[in-house]
């Protein structure tokens, strides 16, 4: 409405010079001349406050949908949870609600100033068919050639747009990987080759960029270009009709003010069309990230007491109040194996005869915790990061560090613990990340080698006061750690996916060579 009214205001304004000219200013009339002037000056201010509230409209209806969107993606991230990093790389996930998103509120406002400048098209081509039906019919046709010549660069910007943003997906992912593994890498002397890396990356990046802009120059010489050629055009005829007569001076100047003014609209338009080529790509990514599958969080209820939980792919079985330990000849069946009993993947487990895909999410989530390695760890004091979603309790809090042999760590519970854990060494927050779910204190509690940081000092401990501190819950550890292992209650070696024995540690050392094959590869014989 704001845009629309503007552009008319702006249209007036020749017309009302071309009569303050031909019926004031030409026959020597000063009071005629004074009220088209301030007939002039009122529609004048009306123009500044329209532009002005044009450009407030526009500014919160970019920023609006811009947060809007962002919303809709942090909501559906936290519904797919644990699934996001499984469906979606970390770099696409950052470009979508860093880049996207703004990228999709500047296309909204293509709707507001887009129907504002066709509307201002018509009503110049309104006013000039009053002076002149020949200089209309030019704008009335300018305008969709215009629209011919750029709509197949815009074709060929949203393809290459489309390409240049897979790559800088791409980019992001390498980017953080390489953040957040930057210690790793400076310990093991990798950091050169994944800058090198990342440095090729950026150049094919780059180039694509150049391909992106090549099309988009053109459209934006025809933006800056084209409505000047049309406006020589249209003055030109006008010029002809002045000298033979058949237009007076004030027309002529209005003309050329109606040509100028639809410099604006036309420029727009050509604009329009390149934010909403760059917004589709844009809202396909988001769209496709909206549309990764979130489990529904509704079901029956769970068990009314502990019960176990069965994996009928692999034949695991974690009984309540054990502490239970999966070794795998590939490491990467025991993570699925948690991934499944934790209801992070598709899967038939059982809790208790029931399937986990039919028990309602959130009692799962509450009294079944997964952990692994990569766990995020928040911003915060060292209380609040133990603690997690529950009340801080500093007695609690100090007992789920003494477990995780986190002693070091926790010398003032007040310490503050920057994102990710970035203050912290690698052992450090792995033994940060047991304490908290240690204090969540579930009915069972699933890790991925949670003691893969540490010597084997403090691995040793960790085992005696995990086992003294879950005693009468249920604990399950996907490792290949003996100390871990000889607290195990039942220890499931897994072949191929699949349980090939059970027993303690012991037992499966002495009747299983696989198991103890396993075993000795990770830790070596002496040990």
């Amino acid at each position: 409405m704001f845009g629309s009214l503007w552009y008319v205001s702006l249209a007036l304004m020749p017309f009302l010079i071309s009569q303050a000219i031909d019926h004031g200013l030409k026959p020597h009339r000063l009071d005629v001349l004074l009220f088209w002037a301030t007939i002039l000056l009122l529609v004048g201010v009306a123009s500044a406050g329209l532009g002005i509230m044009r450009h407030r409209s526009m500014t919160k209806l970019r920023l609006a949908a811009a947060v809007r969107t962002a919303d809709l993606v942090i909501a559906h991230a936290t519904r797919l949870g644990a699934a996001l990093p499984r469906r979606l790389t970390a770099g696409e996930v950052v470009t979508v609600g860093i880049s996207d998103v703004w990228t999709v509120g500047r296309t909204m406002n293509a709707g507001g100033v887009g129907i504002a400048s066709l509307l201002a098209c018509g009503v110049v081509a309104v006013l000039l068919y009053g002076t002149s039906p020949l200089l209309a019919s030019v704008v009335l046709l300018g305008v969709p050639l215009l629209a011919l010549l750029v709509g197949p660069l815009l074709g060929r910007t949203q393809r290459a747009v489309a390409h240049y943003r897979e790559r800088q997906g791409e980019l992001n992912t390498r980017l953080v990987d390489v953040l957040g593994g930057l210690r790793v890498l400076n310990g093991l002397g990798g950091k050169e080759s994944h800058f090198a890396g990342y440095v090729r990356e950026s150049e094919r990046l780059r180039d694509q960029g150049y391909r992106v802009a090549r099309p988009s120059s053109w459209v934006g010489a025809l933006g800056e270009g084209a409505p000047v050629i049309f406006l020589a055009v249209v003055i030109w005829l006008a010029a002809r009709e002045a000298a033979a007569g058949d237009l007076t001076a004030g027309q002529l100047i209005a003309v050329y003010g109606y040509t100028a003014m639809l410099v604006i609209p036309v420029n727009v338009l050509i604009f329009c069309g390149i934010d909403v080529t760059r917004g589709v790509v844009a809202a396909r990514r988001v769209t496709d990230l909206l549309r990764a599958p979130a489990d529904d969080p509704a079901g029956v209820p769970g068990p009314s007491g502990m019960a176990p939980l069965t994996d009928p792919v692999s034949g695991v079985v974690a009984e309540p109040g054990l502490l239970t330990a999966l070794v795998a000849d590939r490491p990467a069946d025991a993570a699925a194996v948690i991934d499944r009993l934790g209801r992070y993947e598709p899967s038939a487990a059982l809790w208790g005869g029931a399937r986990l895909d039919g028990i309602d999410r959130d009692e799962i989530r509450s009294r079944i915790l997964v952990t692994d390695p990569d766990a995020g760890l928040f911003a915060g004091t060292l209380r609040e990061v133990v603690a997690g979603r529950f009340d801080a309790d500093d007695a609690r809090v100090r007992r789920a560090i003494s477990t995780a042999v986190a002693d070091d760590v926790a010398d003032d519970l007040g310490r503050p613990v920057d994102w990710a854990g970035r203050n912290l060494s690698g052992g450090q927050r792995q033994r940060v990340r047991l304490a908290r779910a240690v204090y969540a204190d579930p009915e069972m509690l699933l890790a991925v080698e949670p003691t893969s940081a540490v010597d084997v000092h403090t691995e040793s401990a960790i085992a005696e006061r995990l086992t003294r501190e879950r005693a009468g819950r249920g604990t399950v550890l996907a490792t290949t750690s003996p100390v871990l292992l000889s607290h195990a209650d039942t220890v499931h070696f897994l072949v191929g996916g699949r349980v090939a024995a059970s027993g303690t540690h012991h037992e499966l050392l002495a009747t299983s060579p696989g198991y103890r094959d396993v075993v000795s590869r990770a830790f070596g014989e002496d040990e």
